[in-house]
């Protein structure tokens, strides 16, 4: 069940400050209490707060695709959390979503690419934010 298009932009406006809050309770609230987030094929999505301690992120678009949703986003922040080499990251990627009867996510997959943001790890990014 996919919420009507002002609904949900305005659900993504709200999951996306919660990101930018730094509180994983806050993000976890977004999702039904089986939810399940999964991005890159399981990579741990908490850890991002801990990399990038100054951790932004922007919504660039919120659209319908049939029975799910795909929430479009770019993060920014400098890795400077544990073992961080201080380098400006700022990746975009997507969610996409599966909303449960209960009007929270069930189930995200998210997806980046992941060999340029390795790259901008250990290099910082190319772009001027």
């Amino acid at each position: 069940m996919t919420p009507a298009v002002g609904e949900l932009r305005d659900f993504a406006e709200r999951y996306t400050a919660a990101w930018c809050s730094h509180d994983p309770v806050s993000v976890a609230a977004f999702y039904s209490p089986d939810g399940l987030l999964s991005i890159n094929a399981d990579a741990p999505a908490g850890a991002f707060m801990t990399v990038f301690p100054d951790l932004q992120v922007v919504m660039d678009d919120i659209v319908t695709q049939g029975d799910r949703a795909v929430y479009r986003w770019t993060l920014s922040g400098t890795n400077a959390g544990p073992c961080g080499a201080g380098y400006r990251v700022r990746i975009s990627g997507f969610e996409v979503w599966t909303i449960g009867e209960d009007g929270l996510i069930a189930e995200s997959r998210g997806h980046f690419d992941d060999a340029d943001y390795r790259r901008q790890l250990q290099h910082g990014t190319q772009e001027i934010d």
